[in-house]
């Protein structure tokens, strides 16, 4: 290969494979008062490796967008892949981990089993469930608090070990629900830092759903921003930041010109209407 073409292999890497691939995703519930439209022609693609954030108004779809993805729910019409396979397929072969809005620990196991649960029910040896464990509590920074039962622990770290047993059986992609949105602003912003932590150390595709202007520029490196019912995506915003980035970069410049465009995307979408 000529030097030419080495620097233009360099200057122009091959484009990633798609992570998920929406396509006109529409979906209505029935209800008893008639049709709602939960998500209208939704299209969008999102690269392995990406950290992905959805935003906009309590209604506008957000979670119900991760839920068709998580083929929790199914779309009314468009098609969908994950990994390049069905959204049911996905499922099927445990390639998402899906950490939701509240922790969902068993009070009654132990911190250690309750990270251990999804690995019992796929049948890992028993030797192979406390290696995992014990690498994904230190991953966490929970080292320590194996023998503690959820209640000896703050909201923060249930979240924490909430993560840790969506990683536990290593799947290629990670739904996060708000996992932080019951949280005081302290301990979000201590928290926010984690899972960038995370995605840098494991190279996971991350999709969360926040509701924070703050939170998805800081943690992002695009910004999926939605509208009211029925939920559309009004903008995609790319953020650049280094991965290694801290909190004091939400003072800068850059930062305050995307979170100012989300803005302008929620109030374009009359996120404040409601």
């Amino acid at each position: 290969m000529s030097n030419l073409a080495e620097a233009t292999t360099v200057l122009n890497p091959p484009p990633r494979r798609l992570a998920v691939d929406v396509s006109h995703v529409s979906l209505t519930f029935q209800t008893a008062d008639g049709a709602v439209d939960a998500l209208s022609n939704v299209s969008l693609g999102i690269a392995e490796g990406e950290f992905v954030s959805f935003i906009g108004p309590s209604g506008c779809g957000k979670t119900t967008m991760l839920r068709v993805i998580a083929d929790l729910q199914q779309p009314t019409s468009g098609e969908l892949r994950v990994n390049g396979m069905s959204a049911e397929q996905a499922r099927l072969s445990r390639a998402y981990g899906y950490v939701f809005q509240a922790p969902a620990l068993f009070p009654w196991r132990t911190i250690e089993a309750n990270l251990k649960l999804p690995l019992e029910i796929m049948g890992f040896s028993d030797s192979e469930q406390t290696a995992r464990a014990a690498r994904y509590l230190a991953l966490v920074n929970l080292t320590g608090f194996e023998r503690k039962f959820p209640w000896q622990l703050s909201g923060g770290m249930q979240q924490r070990v909430s993560i840790a047993r969506a990683l536990s059986f290593d799947p290629a992609l990670l739904l996060m629900d708000e996992p932080f949105g019951a949280l005081d602003e302290i301990v979000r912003d201590h928290l926010n830092e984690q899972p960038l932590q995370l995605w840098d150390k494991t190279g996971k595709t991350v999709l969360f759903v926040t509701h924070s202007i703050p939170e998805a520029v800081f943690l992002s490196t695009k910004i999926v921003v939605m509208s009211p019912r029925p939920g559309r995506i009004t903008d995609i915003i790319d953020c650049n930041f280094p991965r290694d980035r801290t909190l004091e970069i939400r003072e800068t410049p850059e930062f305050i010109r995307i979170a100012q465009r989300v803005r302008n995307g929620l109030r374009a979408g009359h996120s404040y209407d409601e």
